[in-house]
């Protein structure tokens, strides 16, 4: 069980995210070769397409999280030393962990409204609902991520994460 853990916490993401890249360059792929090769185009592929990417980009917000992959400011959190680089950094954690955390009841709150609401996809007619708990999931991945990493700086701010 605890290499499950640890294998799902090294690479969730870059799996997750693998596999909708490919599934959407395949689907993509299949409605070319039938809209060209064979003139029969297919209803559902841009449709589901469309929600692969939607759970990439929130997937992307927890990977990114992950590898400290963001905009930011090098050359000024550069001039610091080690510890300070670190306390600057579990200032940063600090704030993404409260944006997180206020954006989750949000997410609960429009993925309920689309349990409630019984709305299907047109195409292929999946419960929205499928769709719309990618900014929950997302949210809350990127929570715990920037929880991993507020407590690694934390650890190196305070002198105990091995300078």
């Amino acid at each position: 069980m605890k290499k499950i853990v640890k294998w799902l916490d090294e690479y969730l993401e870059e799996v997750l995210l693998a596999a909708a890249l490919t599934a959407m360059a395949v689907i993509m792929g299949v409605q070319v070769f039938c809209r060209y090769v064979l003139s029969a185009s297919l209803s559902w592929s841009e449709e589901l397409t469309r929600y692969i990417f939607i759970w990439a980009g929130f997937l992307s917000v927890s990977y990114c999280t992950k590898k400290c992959i963001s905009i930011k400011i090098e050359q000024f959190v550069a001039l610091f030393p080690k510890r300070g680089r670190a306390v600057f950094k579990v200032v940063n954690h600090t704030f993404e962990l409260i944006l997180f955390l206020y954006l989750i009841p949000f997410a609960w709150k429009y993925l309920m409204s689309a349990v409630a609401n019984g709305q299907t996809s047109p195409a292929m007619g999946i419960p929205m609902y499928f769709v719309q708990a990618a900014p929950l999931v997302g949210f809350i991945l990127a929570a715990i991520r920037v929880l991993q990493r507020w407590v690694i700086e934390f650890r190196t701010a305070s002198g105990k994460g091995g300078e």
